[in-house]
Formats: structure tokens, sequence, C-alpha cells
């Protein structure tokens, strides 16, 4: 949940209500594929309840990701092939979002294509922080934990965590209002 209270942070509340709006809600059963490796993929998701397993060919499953978590983020940001398959492990929630739809946004908007890609890029930075630190090297931390690093991010990011709770909680009465598949 931590890492979605830092991209939220990032973004305007008008740009939260469009994502809500938007975006479709999905519903996954246990043990569903989502994204598949090696799949052109041309949507963005964000998880917001459940966990999902990320595997990779003949490594087996590397992660398990839950709420707040970005799906397909690397294949939005250069429209490569998937990296990995990914499974939900529980019932799983999801906001769904067309990549042509967020392009389209972008080009009316370009304050949001701004803040979507601040707050993806923090992102990333994170998922390659967690990952430097899986792999042994350095003392890397991630979103995900309550640790508080020296050099974790600007005061400026800190200062909207709060706000972003709140926007949280709006875009979760927003998805409660939209058409589930």
């Amino acid at each position: 949940m931590r890492k979605v209270l830092y991209i939220f942070g990032l973004l305007s509340d008008t740009d939260i209500e469009w994502l809500g709006k938007a975006g479709k809600r999905r519903i996954l059963a246990e043990g569903t594929v989502l994204i598949r490796e090696g799949e052109m993929l041309d949507r963005l998701y964000i998880l917001t309840e459940g966990r999902m397993d990320v595997s990779i060919s003949g490594l087996g499953v590397v992660a398990s990701l839950g709420s707040g978590e970005m799906l397909g983020e690397m294949s939005f940001v250069d429209s490569s092939p998937t990296s990995a398959t990914v499974t939900a492990r529980s019932e799983v929630k999801l906001l769904e979002l067309a990549k042509a739809d967020l392009e389209a946004r972008f080009t009316i908007d370009t304050g949001f294509g701004m803040r979507f890609f601040r707050a993806l890029s923090v992102f990333l930075a994170d998922r390659m922080r967690g990952t430097i630190k899986r792999m042994g090297y350095g003392k890397a931390g991630d979103l995900s934990s309550d640790e508080i690093m020296e050099d974790e991010l600007d005061d400026g990011l800190l200062d909207t965590v709060s706000l972003a709770g709140d926007r949280f909680s709006r875009m979760m009465q927003i998805l409660s209002g939209v058409q589930e598949s």
C-alpha cells in the first residue's frame, strides 16, 4: 500500500478522478493469469486488493505483489513484450488503464503526463532498488518496507503521503461505481 501512496502523492486530485473514471475495474479469481510472459500488452494495471505472483520462465516465482503495485509498467514505458507472467495468488481487484486512453490524456493534459511519468519513475526506481537489495548488493530499501532510508525520498514527496491516502480512498469510492468485467 505504501507504494501507491507515494504515486498518488505525485498526482493531483483531478488526475486521480480521471484515472478512476477512465479505468476499468477488474476482479480476478485465484489462479487467473493476468499477464503472460512474452505477450504484447496495451494496458497498465494498479493492484488495489489481493496478491499476485510474478514468475519468469526457468526461474519460477520471483516476486509477490500486493495492494498498491503497478503491473505492466515496463511494457507500458518501452512497448516491449512482457518479461514475466503475473498470476492471481488470491482473488484480486485491479484498476485497468488502457494505454491508448492514457496517451490521449497526455496529449490534451501535458501536466498530467508529467506528473504520471514522474510517479512511474519513482515507482520504477523503487523496484530497481528492491531488486538490488534482494540480489544482496548495497543497503537499498524499497517503498514496501516501513524502514526509512536516509536518502529515501525528498521531503516534498514525503509531505504528500497523507494527501495520497485521501486520494486512494477517493479512487476506491470512484471504482465502487465503475462497471466490473
